[in-house]
């Protein structure tokens, strides 16, 4: 029988997202269509850094791993394929700079599939964690405003135009460009480094994909090691009950599974999968 992994749930959204954001990123921030919580990024770090470490994310967004690494005294550098989200992140690390953050950060405009190009030669084989988080299920992101009258409106739920963006990938481009990007990062890690990912099961035509369970190969098969899967808990806990923070589409969705006579239950968490870098990796 196989050992099993160390596990541990993260509460993650004891604040909502809004708060955790408000006056730490520019308010430009909110339009991206899929952040990843600062306090996830904030407890990654503390968890797998020490102070003075270099940090990575090869898919950084609006640089919420960036930003919440600077403030803990960690170096940072992040690739993002999209010009705006670039820009953005750039003003995320200054007002991080602004606001005290000790550490340092670079932003790259590039595609992730690349970075161990793209890190600097300076810093290739230095980096002790690599924190990211691939794009998934379109039902999952966007932004929504009440109209009176008339529901509700969808706004910034796409990645891009540009069809060569991942959030516009099938499934199997994803998985495949996600091999290309975990190599990458075990290619900067130091020895015994760490890539950190967060991601979350989601459905599609009412089946439920495992892209968690998908991701765990593809580390594995460029040979990184699964040590931990953690469980982000996307609920708050207040005394003996949790409150959800799932997302309005997410709700949106079961409610019409359950109307259609499917019911399905609502997601409340991300799966946080840690794989190490083997002391003989190259």
């Amino acid at each position: 029988m196989a050992e099993a992994l160390p596990t541990s749930v993260w509460p993650v959204a004891q604040r909502t997202s809004a708060v955790q954001r408000a006056g730490r990123y520019r308010p430009e921030s909110m339009a991206h269509p899929g952040k990843m919580l600062p306090a996830i990024a904030a407890a990654a770090v503390a968890a797998y850094t020490q102070p003075g470490d270099l940090v990575v994310d090869p898919m950084c967004g609006i640089g919420t791993t960036l930003v919440e690494a600077i403030h803990a005294g960690r170096d940072a550098m992040g690739i993002e394929y999209e010009q705006r989200w670039t820009g953005v992140a750039r003003a995320n690390l200054a007002h991080a700079g602004e606001q005290g953050g000790t550490g340092r950060g670079r932003v790259f405009l590039g595609d992730g599939r690349a970075v161990a190009r793209l890190v600097p030669k300076a810093a290739r084989g230095q980096v002790a964690l690599a924190l990211t988080s691939p794009p998934y299920g379109p039902s999952l992101h966007g932004q929504v405003k009440a109209r009176r009258g008339a529901g509700v409106a969808k706004s910034d739920f796409s990645y891009s135009e540009d069809r060569a963006n991942l959030g516009r990938a099938s499934y199997g481009q994803l998985l495949a460009a996600m091999g290309e990007i975990l190599a990458g990062c075990a290619e900067v890690l130091r020895p015994g480094g760490v890539v950190a990912m967060t991601t979350r099961p989601w459905r599609r035509h009412g089946a439920l994909i495992d892209l968690p369970g998908d991701l765990v190969g593809v580390g594995e098969d460029v040979g990184l090691v699964l040590f931990e899967r953690n469980v982000a808990l996307l609920a708050a806990i207040r005394d003996d009950r949790l409150v959800p923070r799932a997302s309005f589409f997410a709700l949106e969705r079961t409610r019409k599974a359950s109307q259609e006579g499917v019911p399905q239950l609502v997601i409340a968490h991300e799966d946080l999968l840690v794989f190490r870098k083997p002391e003989g990796h190259r």
